[in-house]
């Protein structure tokens, strides 16, 4: 992809959707413990507010819009009231996402639209607000969509929301090839989470009658905001958090007819069938007001070896470079020591 000199991270200003939990959260944080100026969006106005409250306690840079971002007209304000505050952006990252657990029959069609509404529409209004700011400014600027591993792949109960981020992915791939068309010096990243241990499952919909989950291996949310925060600095392409994602959506594009028959058996991941419960409304057309928790009731692992090495690739060629050479050096000495012995 084109190269494009992205600032680093304290001399930026980020904006950021869905940042009141979850990775947008996270990565808001650790954006703002880095120097960032950042712009936080969202539909709570109460877990805005005391996100930026935290992040300005520490030290730290923050201020936020209400946004709905499935409204096109709320997102252009996102997008002014930005420039009105800090001049300017340099990241735009499109994070917000809901979702609705109910198999396809029994998912109201109304519900299907609001998740697109969100997860998609809302990517295409950041993304295009962004794109209009960032394609004339000196130096361009990143745009980052939060897609998912289920932008490569599919599953049971969350048929809407893997819809979505098919979509998102479709999108995101178009317009960094206008961007090419164009020559805009604009850096275009699709993110894809494996699961991640967010507070996701309690603020989906959920029509099923059982407890919601994610599936197993969980990863932490801190891995997402360090891939996002790396695409703000370095132009990427994609980056898959987790390996058991990457694993997955391998056998997925391999396999196809091996994978579905696997994943026809995971309903039980994404729903504890020991746990009845009633339907749950989740945050899927307002905020619960449970917002401001980083991780959810499923707390995943801190490391994934895969996202490291994907994420410092070129450091990873160069050293196997070096090692080479040196291995390469030091067995030519010691056929020379065997020749002249």
């Amino acid at each position: 992809m084109p190269t494009h000199d992205l600032k680093p991270l304290d001399e930026q200003v980020i904006v950021i959707t869905g940042a009141t939990s979850g990775h947008g959260l996270c990565t808001a944080q650790q954006a703002a413990a880095a120097g960032a100026k950042v712009m936080l969006a969202a539909r709570d106005e109460m877990a805005l507010r005391d996100a930026c409250q935290v992040i300005r306690d520490e030290g730290g840079t923050a201020d936020y819009v209400i946004t709905d971002v499935g409204d096109q007209d709320a997102v252009a304000q996102l997008a002014e009231r930005t420039i009105e505050r800090f001049g300017g952006f340099d990241t735009w990252v499109n994070n917000a996402g809901i979702g609705v657990y109910a198999e396809i029959l029994d998912l109201p069609l109304e519900h299907h639209h609001q998740v697109f509404k969100t997860n998609y529409w809302g990517v295409v209004h950041g993304s295009t607000a962004a794109l209009r700011h960032l394609k004339d400014q000196r130096g361009g600027g990143a745009i980052i969509n939060v897609g998912s591993i289920n932008s490569d792949m599919s599953g049971p109960l969350l048929s809407s929301y893997n819809a979505s981020k098919h979509a998102v992915k479709g999108f995101t791939d178009a317009m960094r090839i206008e961007a090419r068309v164009h020559d805009w010096p604009v850096s275009i990243t699709l993110i894809k989470p494996s699961a991640i241990g967010t507070p996701f499952p309690k603020h989906g919909r959920n029509l099923t009658g059982f407890k919601a989950r994610l599936p197993r291996p969980i990863y932490k949310p801190d891995l997402v905001a360090g891939a996002i925060l790396d695409a703000a600095q370095r132009p990427r392409r994609a980056i898959t958090v987790g390996g058991a994602g990457k694993f997955q959506v391998l056998g997925a594009t391999l396999l196809p007819w091996l994978f579905d028959r696997v994943a026809a058996t995971m309903s039980d991941t994404l729903v504890d069938r020991e746990h009845p419960v009633g339907k749950i409304d989740g945050n899927l057309y307002a905020p619960q007001g449970d917002d401001g928790d980083v991780e959810g009731d499923q707390r995943g692992r801190s490391l994934s070896s895969f996202t490291t090495v994907r994420r410092h690739s070129r450091t990873v060629t160069a050293v196997g470079i070096v090692a080479a050479i040196a291995a390469g050096y030091l067995i030519s000495r010691k056929r020379g020591k065997v020749r002249h012995a």
